[in-house]
């Protein structure tokens, strides 16, 4: 564990030395691969391996088909393989609570460690395998298998090949990430998206034209927003009770995004709240709760202990759409929560106190920020303001928000599991 963190320090500081140090672990990790999986696995036709956010939770698209694959008998005679961290040594029943699905204790599925010999083995095997993220570089693809990338939400800030700020990442440099994008882009036989503005950053971000690719784009609609449009009242209650909120208080789902620039050796991306909770909740107890969920890439650990009553932690829930659907208003950043919370026409508010940094050093924005369907505060005062007086920037953004949705998740209706499946052609013969 010293000597990681020690190459990881160094990797940060020294540019050549971190390239040099990644070439050589990504030949071996592909040679072990190559000799230990590839060359000894034949690929089996009715096994899909599903993984979301680096095996961090059941989530996201790779869910929604998944669980849209479990309905039809057609499927009864595929094996599922779901990869997950720190799975080792864990028993079942605890395991399968914390990701709170029944879905997951169904025969055909096996579940295994991320990165794992059994989760390699599989990756060798499988006929298709279903993310949301990068993949392992290490697993190298079959000629026969069907690679579905379905990326984890349609992109405000810039990615891949179209990022055009030098301070973008710690740990990566503006070559180094269009190099993972591109070699990740090699290994698709499809890609997932939910409208043509989706479709045009993909192909550039990922870099697809280049790579002969720009025809492997699956466009209709996002899956893991299926249930934005499913969702019954019983369902909202349901999940409401789960998390003991109480039925007289509205939500406010408060849902940041991480920062390329915050990451400490050891323990990974970080978040500064830079945010007030005593001050919110002073204004807002007696009418709100609220969410607090960070991206899956953030490490910490935030005690909220304080908060007991106003603020729950929700950074470990694992599907984000059942707390959409539980939601008043949803506050972001840059994250890409906002164009999946758009389907439900509710409230959004956008806390962006270091928008000027991450515009010109981080990242970048893909859209003009007036398009966006509800209104920026840089300070806490600016959105407790916002929140008090909800009702008068909807009918603000009545107009804005309309054309928002036309642009961007036009698609989604509640059917694009379906599709998506049937676009795959799943269990059918594929040239």
């Amino acid at each position: 564990m010293k000597l990681k963190k020690l190459l990881m320090n160094i990797a940060k500081k020294n540019v050549f030395l971190r390239v040099i140090m990644r070439k050589c672990l990504v030949a071996y990790r592909k040679t072990r691969y190559l000799l230990c999986f590839y060359m000894k696995n034949k690929v089996e036709e009715n096994i899909i391996v599903f993984e979301a956010f680096k095996g961090a939770k059941y989530d996201d698209s790779p869910k929604a088909i998944y669980e849209e694959l479990l309905k039809d008998i057609k499927y009864s005679d595929f094996i599922f393989v779901w990869a997950f961290q720190n799975t080792v040594g864990v028993d079942d029943s605890v395991y399968l609570e914390r990701h709170s699905s029944r879905f997951l204790q169904n025969p055909q599925t096996i579940i295994v460690e991320y990165g794992s010999n059994e989760y390699y083995k599989y990756c060798s095997k499988t006929k298709y395998f279903i993310t949301n993220s990068l993949i392992p570089e290490a697993i190298i693809k079959k000629k026969e298998q069907i690679f579905v990338q379905a990326w984890h939400g349609t992109p405000l800030k810039r990615l891949g090949y179209d990022m055009n700020r030098k301070g973008t990442n710690v740990l990566n440099s503006v070559k180094e990430w269009q190099n993972k994008y591109k070699n990740d882009a090699k290994k698709y036989t499809y890609m997932l998206s939910p409208s043509k503005y989706c479709t045009e950053k993909f192909t550039s971000a990922f870099n697809l034209k280049k790579l002969h690719k720009n025809n492997i784009i699956i466009e209709e609609g996002y899956p893991r927003n299926d249930f934005l449009h499913n969702a019954t009242a019983s369902d909202i209650e349901r999940i409401k009770d789960e998390l003991g909120i109480e039925k007289d208080k509205k939500v406010i789902l408060y849902a940041p995004t991480w920062r390329d620039n915050q990451h400490k050796t050891g323990l990974g991306y970080t978040y500064d709240l830079n945010i007030d909770f005593e001050k919110m909740r002073e204004k807002l107890k007696d009418e709100y709760v609220v969410l607090f969920r960070t991206h899956s890439f953030i490490a910490n650990t935030f005690d909220f202990k304080n908060y007991e009553g106003f603020i729950l932690n929700l950074s470990e829930y694992n599907d984000i759409t059942h707390l959409y659907v539980i939601t008043d208003i949803l506050i972001t950043d840059y994250s890409s929560v906002f164009f999946d919370y758009a389907n439900l026409g509710r409230p959004i508010l956008f806390y962006m106190y270091d928008l000027d940094h991450y515009n010109d050093v981080t990242r970048g924005f893909y859209i003009d920020l007036e398009e966006l369907p509800g209104p920026i505060s840089k300070t806490e005062d600016e959105l407790i303001k916002d929140i008090i007086n909800i009702e008068d920037i909807e009918k603000e953004y009545e107009q804005k928000y309309q054309k928002f949705n036309d642009k961007f998740t036009y698609l989604d209706d509640g059917q694009a599991s379906r599709r998506v499946i049937e676009r795959i052609n799943i269990g059918g013969k594929n040239e």
